[in-house]
């Protein structure tokens, strides 16, 4: 039996392996990788490596055995994320796996927003397996608007339209530790369980920008605009409409408080309080200043 992660060498993936390895024997985790290479370093820690293609469902068959406790991480490229996740689910359950816990999104079935529609059906999927899983239904990412952080600090402004609505957003690593928790702690525990998982504090774009400010000593501004002027804004930059749309989508759903949801199930499963977005928006502009 082992642990198995797929999308092993994404940025949640490679954070949940770096979470197991502090608790579990190298030996015992498996990483789903479509790139050998980019899993080399994994390899060298002692991880096995088993090679498969979302969009190949053949490759899938050998990726899991039976007793696996597996971990599906979804898929980046949305609009083709149902059938790439329905191929692993198959493939999950043809190998007769322990566990198969999803990363979804926070909200699950009341999720009202665009981006929400494919992990929806990704857990209707699951469910008519017959599989027993664990939903790990995360929230927003801090890094989702720290990584975008030079432009901000280059422009002065945080430009969205979001309205006053908050945000519970936790890092990455919060989420793969929870992950992790999920994965090595007793299988009963976990079985058929539902997490909402999200930051013990929600925030809104103008504190998100004093706090930009407060630490970069920069004057930083947040402004609010009409969702077609934020297309217009995104699809200038450069952004690719269909992924504009998808992001004035989401800040529609912030504006309605649907990422502002907070349960406390991120910090019981992790065993203490969530990264606060000041310290995530401090390491930012460090890393930028570098």
């Amino acid at each position: 039996m082992s642990i198995v992660v797929t999308g092993a060498t994404g940025q949640l993936g490679r954070l949940v392996i770096d979470e197991l390895l502090t608790q579990v024997p190298a030996a015992s985790v498996a990483a789903v990788v479509r790139d050998k290479e980019k899993a080399a370093d994994l390899a060298e820690r002692g991880v096995e490596p088993r090679i498969a293609d979302y969009d190949r469902p053949e490759t899938l068959a050998e990726a899991f055995e039976a007793g696996d406790r597996v971990l599906l991480i979804s898929g980046s490229e949305v609009g083709r994320r149902v059938p790439q996740h329905a191929a692993v689910i198959d493939a999950a359950k043809a190998a007769g796996v322990a566990q198969l816990a999803y990363t979804g999104v926070l909200g699950g079935p009341e999720a009202d927003f665009d981006l929400a529609a494919e992990h929806k059906e990704t857990e209707r999927l699951i469910l008519d397996s017959g599989l027993p899983y664990t939903f790990l239904r995360n929230g927003w990412y801090t890094e989702n608007y720290t990584a975008n952080l030079a432009a901000v600090l280059a422009h002065g402004a945080v430009v969205a339209n979001a309205g006053e609505g908050r945000i519970a957003s936790a890092t990455r690593a919060d989420y793969a530790a929870a992950a992790a928790a999920v994965l090595t702690g007793p299988v009963e525990e976990h079985r058929n369980a539902v997490y909402e998982l999200s930051g013990d504090v929600a925030w809104s774009l103008a504190e998100y920008a004093a706090e930009v400010a407060r630490r970069s000593g920069r004057e930083i501004a947040y402004t609010h605009v009409p969702a077609e002027t934020h297309l217009a804004i995104l699809t200038g930059a450069g952004v690719p409409r269909p992924f504009a749309e998808i992001l004035v989508d989401v800040d529609r759903a912030v504006e309605r408080g649907a990422l502002a949801r907070r349960t406390g199930d991120l910090s019981r499963l992790i065993g203490r309080p969530t990264t606060p977005v000041a310290d995530t928006i401090a390491e930012a502009i460090g890393a930028a200043r570098a």
